[in-house]
């Protein structure tokens, strides 16, 4: 079982940066993949980013690439999502999520391949 806390998210004005952070708990989180979706008012949860179980290699949804950064803390169990250029149509709702064991980044894009969702954070970006 893995279960996932996000945390960080919050209001910030256009160009502007934000991090969110997803804690992780369960001893199978270091062998999955791991990513961020987002779900804005009355749109469907897109993909924005994930990482291989590795940590090796990375994919961006087209929207937040060179903007966005995954990256993981294995000591501390935790994900990370570093928000940079922020405009209002990144405001969302953004969830973490773990996918199956050794699955490659790419996979996470599709949320069949996902085992385990957050709670989700909100993130709101001003104009």
């Amino acid at each position: 079982q893995v279960q996932l806390v996000e945390s960080g998210g919050g209001l910030v004005q256009a160009g502007g940066s934000l991090r969110v952070s997803c804690a992780a708990s369960g001893v199978t989180f270091r062998i999955r993949a791991s990513g961020w979706f987002r779900q804005a008012p009355g749109k469907e949860r897109e993909f924005v980013a994930a990482l291989s179980w590795s940590g090796g290699s990375t994919y961006y949804a087209d929207s937040v690439k060179g903007r966005f950064t995954i990256f993981r803390d294995n000591a501390k169990n935790t994900v990370y999502l570093q928000m940079n250029s922020l405009n209002p149509e990144d405001t969302a709702v953004y969830y973490c999520a773990a996918g199956g064991p050794y699955i490659g980044a790419q996979a996470m894009g599709q949320p069949a391949s996902i085992d385990y969702w957050g709670q989700g954070t909100q993130v709101t970006v001003s104009s």
